[in-house]
């Protein structure tokens, strides 16, 4: 079971290494893939990770879209209900060697915070809009645009994977102690 490692380990620090070609369509992959879920999992106000986050120098982040998106209105009927709309079920997006290929001019402020920096929030000034193009785990390339928040998750997510943290460009950082942690 991997865990999230905390600002002061270099591996945060450090520019990932793109995942290798032969390591593609992996059993290797796949399971860095599923620890990074239930890692993500664990955390229930965690909407992405990035690799290093959980010590591996990879350029490789997912994102609990289920998490990040505003839910979607369920009918008493649908077979989302009988599942607990509360929980919906993990949808897991993968990005794999990713890069920015435009950006929007205009940036947004907004509250952040990150789960290697526990109980650090603050307010950082991102791109409206964003695209990234990325391989999917078998190797296959994409490209996907977002605004809002998913273009905030992709800057923050890639600033990972180049050694920064949040709190090296944000504003107004505030510290608050979590209850398990007090």
């Amino acid at each position: 079971m991997k865990e999230i490692v905390q600002d002061g380990a270099e591996v945060l620090r450090e520019v990932a290494k793109p995942v290798p070609e032969n390591i593609f369509g992996s059993a290797e992959l796949a399971r860095l893939i599923n620890a990074m879920a239930v890692a993500l999992d664990r955390e229930p106000d965690g909407v992405a990770l990035a690799a290093p986050q959980v010590g591996v120098a990879w350029r490789l982040f997912i994102v609990r879209k289920d998490r990040a998106v505003p839910a979607k209105a369920v009918s008493p009927a649908s077979p989302e209900a009988s599942q607990g709309a509360s929980h919906p079920m993990p949808e897991i997006e993968v990005y794999v060697n990713p890069e920015i290929v435009k950006t929007s001019r205009r940036k947004a402020s907004s509250d952040e915070g990150c789960l290697s920096v526990r109980g650090v929030y603050g307010v950082t000034k991102r791109h409206e809009r964003v695209t990234i193009r990325a391989r999917h785990p078998d190797g296959k390339p994409f490209t996907r645009g977002a605004g809002g928040i998913i273009a905030q998750i992709f800057e923050h997510e890639i600033d990972h994977l180049n050694g920064i943290l949040f709190t090296d460009h944000a504003e107004n950082l505030v510290h608050i102690k979590h209850a398990a942690a007090a």
